[in-house]
Parts: C-alpha cells; structure tokens; sequence
C-alpha cells in the first residue's frame, strides 16, 4: 500500500490532477444513485428519470464546478479552511442545480434528494481528501527524527503553527498550552490543552523537548516569566516572531526562530516620540562619526527613515564603512561615505563645510575595556582627542547640534577607557559653557545587546561548541538595552538638548551576567553544569580583566537629576570645568600621547576624572 502511495505522490502535478477528476467523475454518479435508494431503501430504483445519460451530467457538471473553485489545483496536504470553504461553496451550486432541474421538469428530482446528495458530496469530498492527506502524511513523515513540541498558546497563531507543524517532517506538536481557564482540559485540533502548571509535571512523561511560544502579541515582561517559568524543565524554548513579522496572517514552520535574548530583559519599548526623532534630522544633512559601529550603523538606520536631505557616513574601518554604506544605499536618502578618522580636524572641517552639515552624532570611539588598557595612549588619542577634535570642527563650522554619544563607563572608572570618555564629556561641557551656536549634548548609557563589546555574541559561540561559557565574576552586574531602542533614544535625547546637557537613558535593572548566561544556555536547550558537576555547558570564571568593575553607574552626582519629556530619558546636571583649563589640560595630553609619558597622562586622568584610579597593564 505503502508504495502505491509513494507512485501516486511522486506523479507530476497535472497527473495528480487527472487521478482527482476520474475518481471524482466515477463516485458523483454513485453518490446520486445511493441517495436514490436510500431514500426509496432498495437498489433497484430509476435515478432522474427523464434526463439520458444523467450519470455524465452528474460527473461532469460536479467536476466543472469543482475546477472552477480550485478544488484540483489545492495542494491536498494543505488541507485548510479555506479549501473546506471551496468545497460547501461547490456543494451548494450543485444543490441549486439539481433545484434548477427539477424546476425545468428536465427529470424526476423528489424535493429531498438534492440536500441529501449535497450532503453526501459534500462528506465524499471532505473524507477522501483528509484520508488521502492523512495516508500521505503518514507514509512520508520521519517519525523518529520529528521533534515533540508542546505549543504555549492557543490561539489563532498556536492553531495555524499546529497545522503547519502536522505538515511537517521536522516537528510534532503534542499539546497546547494556555494561561486562560477555560480553555483548560479542552481540545483542539486533536491536542489536549493544559495549563502551565500541569503541564510542568507531565513533559518528560510527554518527552517534550522544545516549547514553542506562539503569542506574538505578548509583551517582553511576560515572555520573560514564561521562559523563566521553565528553566528547571529539560526543554529547548522558541518562539514565532512579533505580530509586525506575521504580516500575512499565515503562521509557517519557516516563521520558528530561538527566542531573542532581549526578551529576557523583561522589558518592553516605549513608543519614540515623532517630533523628536524629526526635530535634528528631517530635511537637514546629518553625519554619524564611528558609522560603522554597532551603535553608529544603528543610529545611521533609525536616520534615514526621518528622511534628511543628506547622510554623512564617517569612519575609519574602510570595511565597517563598506558594509553600512551599501546596506543604506537603497534607501531614498542621499548617502555620502568618507574614509577618515575624527582625530584629522582638518578633514572634518573640509567635510563638514563641503556638505554644510547640520546635525552630526559623534559615536567614533574604542570601547574594549582591556584593549584600551592595554593601550591606554591610542584610547586617550581616538576617544579624548578625538571627541575634542571633532566638536572643535563642528563649533568652527556652525553646525547647529552636536551630539556625544558616552557610556556609563565614565562614571567613577576604573580603566581608561571611561576615563577616556570622561575627559570627552568634560570637554564638551566645557566648551558648550561658552555658548556657542552649535548645540552640544552628551547621551550617556549603558551596554547594548548585540554589539561588538557585548557578552551576548561570545556566548552564543561559546554554548555552540559546547562550552565552557566564561564568566568574569559571579557578582559582575551590567545595564543592558537593545541597540535600536538605545540609537531611538540617543536621537530623542539629542532633539531635548539645550546646550551643555548630560542625558541618561534610563536602562531599566541591571542584569548579573552569571544569570544571563545561564539563561542563554537553558534557552538553548541545555543545562548549565551545577555544584554536583551535573549538567551539559560548564560557566567558568576567569576574573576581572585589567580596569573592569563589577557593577556600572550611570550617574556621578545622585542628586542633580530631573525627568524630561520622555519617561526614557533623563538629565543629569555634573560638575565640570572651565574651557580655558580644559582646553590647556587638552593641549598638555597631546604632549604625552606623542611622547608616550604614561605617568603624567595618567596623572591627569586622576585629577580630572572623578573616582579613577589607575590599573594599568600598558604595551605602549
């Protein structure tokens, strides 16, 4: 029987399509005797008396119909509502047919025998297409390799993701799972549905092995506490992606990704404010140093959709800026890349004017802590003297905002590289003190998930090979946000900017990174190794990198902070220093960078950056 379903499956289409006609225009006919001698309860009875040949009219006329509703171009294993709608749609003009016949004294139809054939057909087309798509299905699926998936949610998206899991050779979907009550000890599509309770003691009876989220509505908050609902069970956790994904209303097995390590942050975006995002870029040439950084190319993402005149893509990694200026050069934007680095003011000056820039973003910087460390002279040059460098040719140029991007690094460091930052932000403050035309703001946040300096990428490479997943100190805390959520603030707290203003993304709760990384291999479908040595992915800690602190701040001054208009974002009010001290101390850092005098350049990061002290392990 087997191969015989196997011939018939690996026909051509139009062959298939022929096999349906002639079963079709065989077994009508037989339906519209049945329905005669049910009625009459014998075999021998006249079938439409008056009409010759009615068992071709029957034959052909159904199959006509049945054609013209695409009942034979359906892909039987797709056996949907849509295709049962075709079918009653079918059904129903055949009925009206035979209503028609008989109203033409054509032949001899007693009133009742037109429902009941509709009815007959209608069970014939239904039962020998989910018999032939059951038989297929059964004969093809690997069954030994299809993993079993327990579906959370029952809704539209659960049910569609069930059918299309029933289609396919990969998975096999063996329950729902649903919050709401009474929904509870229900069935549907043949899957008992259970509650999140119950369900937890009956996955290994069910050998579950992934869960699969099916609640594209649901916000973060409540994504987090189902996923950490099953963090003691043995499951792999995926989800199907937002409602904005699903544009086309059908849920596909194609749609199942590895839920997003975001969602375990437990927190869900705050609409941006229009105005804002336009205030500094609609209409205006707008430039992005560092464009090719993780938050640079981001920021230079969320800038061509408030459509500026023109975008400067500025940055010195000839391939980061390849990769960013082909990917935006099919937006409707005019995009100019420049090869440079922000330490050359001369040619920022010259780009500047060339294009009469108006708003720049400045994100260029290094941001590996021990890198910097260990390079503390080319940290201070890019990051410090940079930032000086390129808000010197901004001023001078009369571009009317700039904006520096900072880290909560720089608050009370313990390594250069926020100490680097520091000096930037001092600088800034310094110089916006003497009010010039160009508007200067600082954004200072924290780390963002996915970027180059980001946990999030080691780990997932780490826990792909097996581990071991490596750990600085199981007390390390860090403030964690999306990059596009960061790049939409960084654009918001910009427009608010009044000159001079220190502006801090509010990053929610910090996050230990021992448990982000427990989480991510639990996500993964493993075990972290526990204090008995049982387990699949061992963590390991390696201990705090040269300049590293445990937990990160994002404020000097705790008591000079305000609100603004967006509940995102704050403003900080810090000291900061005078420009011409600033402006000698700046002069005084250039002499040690050239001359590599290590003491005295951190002897004034020590005097001028509040809180840091010197852990150094220099190779220049």
């Amino acid at each position: 029987m087997k191969d015989i379903i196997r011939y018939l499956a690996s026909l051509p289409r139009r062959q298939k399509q022929f096999v349906f006609v002639a079963m079709d225009v065989c077994v009508l006919p037989l339906i519209m005797w049945l329905v005669y001698a049910i009625r009459l309860a014998k075999p021998n009875v006249p079938v439409m008396q008056g009409l010759d040949f009615w068992y071709l009219y029957v034959g052909m006329f159904g199959v006509l119909i049945f054609a013209l509703l695409g009942i034979y171009s359906a892909i039987v294993r797709s056996f949907n509502e849509d295709y049962l709608l075709r079918i009653s749609i079918a059904t129903f003009i055949q009925i009206v047919g035979l209503y028609a016949i008989k109203k033409l004294d054509l032949a001899f139809i007693p009133m009742s025998i037109p429902l009941m054939y509709g009815f007959m057909l209608f069970s014939w087309m239904w039962w020998s297409r989910a018999v032939i798509r059951y038989a297929t299905l059964k004969t093809f699926a690997k069954k030994q390799n299809r993993k079993r998936v327990a579906i959370y949610g029952a809704g539209l998206a659960g049910q569609q993701i069930a059918a299309a899991l029933f289609r396919s050779d990969d998975y096999l979907p063996v329950c729902f799972i649903d919050d709401k009550a009474s929904l509870q000890g229900q069935s549907l599509s043949g899957l008992n549905i259970y509650s999140p309770k119950r369900i937890s003691n009956k996955l290994g009876k069910f050998q579950i092995e992934e869960i699969l989220l099916a609640m594209p509505s649901v916000g973060r908050a409540r994504k987090k506490e189902i996923i950490e609902s099953f963090e003691l069970a043995d499951v792999k956790i995926m989800e199907l992606p937002g409602v904005t994904q699903l544009v086309d209303g059908q849920v596909k097995v194609s749609d199942i990704r590895e839920v997003d390590i975001i969602d375990l942050l437990g927190r869900d975006p705050v609409p941006p404010k229009a105005e804002l995002l336009e205030k500094n870029i609609k209409d205006k040439v707008v430039m992005v140093t560092g464009a090719g950084g993780s938050i640079g190319s981001e920021l230079c993402r969320q800038i061509v959709k408030h459509q500026p005149k023109i975008l400067v893509l500025f940055e010195m990694s000839e391939f980061a800026l390849y990769s960013i200026d082909r990917e935006l050069q099919n937006s409707a934007v005019q995009i100019v890349p420049v090869l440079g680095s922000v330490t050359n003011q001369t040619k920022l000056e010259r780009v500047i004017a060339a294009y009469q820039v108006q708003t720049v973003y400045h994100a260029a910087a290094y941001k590996h802590v021990p890198l910097v460390e260990a390079n503390p002279f080319e940290g201070i040059y890019n990051t410090s003297i940079g930032t000086a460098r390129s808000v010197d040719a901004a001023v001078n140029q009369g571009v009317e905002t700039f904006v520096l991007i900072s880290t909560d690094k720089a608050v009370r460091p313990t390594n250069v590289m926020g100490a680097s930052k520091r000096m930037a932000e001092l600088y800034c403050q310094a110089l916006a003190s003497m009010n010039p035309k160009t508007q200067i703001s600082i954004v200072r946040f924290g780390n963002v998930l996915g970027s180059s300096g980001s946990v999030v990428p080691l780990f997932k490479k780490q826990i792909a090979t097996g581990g071991p997943v490596t750990v600085t100190h199981p007390d390390v805390t860090r403030y964690f946000m999306t990059i596009p959520e960061a790049a939409q603030l960084v654009i918001q707290a910009g427009a608010m900017g009044t000159g001079g203003d220190v502006f801090l993304l509010d990053m929610g709760e910090p996050v230990k990174i021992v448990d982000l990384a427990k989480q991510m291999i639990r996500l993964s479908g493993f075990k972290p190794i526990d204090e008995k040595g049982l387990g699949d992915i061992e963590i390991q800690f390696t201990g705090l990198r040269p300049g590293e602190k445990l937990y990160e701040e994002l404020l000097i001054d705790h008591g000079n902070v305000e609100k603004t208009e967006h509940q995102r974002i704050l403003k900080s009010y810090e000291i900061f220093y005078s420009y011409n001290e600033i402006f000698n101390i700046f002069n005084d850092l250039k002499v040690y960078v050239n001359h590599n005098q290590i003491s005295e350049l951190l002897s004034i990061l020590v005097k001028y950056v509040d809180g840091y002290k010197p852990h150094l392990n220099s190779n220049n």
